[in-house]
């Protein structure tokens, strides 16, 4: 999958498209999913022009990768969901084809608030 230029996320990093913020800084941008599939629903992006976690992984810099997890964990607690302020929270990246991703940019889904049920069935 090749990086596109004109992915909805791309747009949004670019202030092409609104969304409803919840973090940002040098390395991330936080914003809640237009779709919620549970009661905390977010995503985490990369600034970075990254197609998916294998993209990411090789060309990432160290700052980079660092910065991603810590944006999630940073956004988890501001939404009250992580160990620290709630009950927890899953983070799910999909990756290519098979693994259901839509959106050719690397994004981390964060559910949380309720019980988020079986990973797979």
């Amino acid at each position: 999958m090749s990086y596109d230029e004109n992915n909805i996320f791309a747009k949004i990093l670019k202030g092409e498209i609104p969304c409803k913020k919840i973090y940002e800084d040098d390395y991330v941008l936080s914003f809640h999913d237009i779709n919620p599939q549970k009661k905390v629903h977010a995503l985490v992006i990369p600034k970075g022009k990254y197609t998916d976690l294998d993209d990411f992984s090789e060309k990432a810099s160290p700052d980079e990768i660092v910065g991603l997890l810590k944006g999630i964990n940073i956004v988890a607690k501001k939404l009250g969901i992580s160990v620290d302020t709630g009950k927890g929270y899953r983070t799910l990246a999909n990756i290519s084809e098979h693994g259901g991703q839509e959106v050719p940019h690397l994004h981390f889904h964060l559910f949380g608030g309720e019980s988020v049920g079986k990973m797979v069935e």
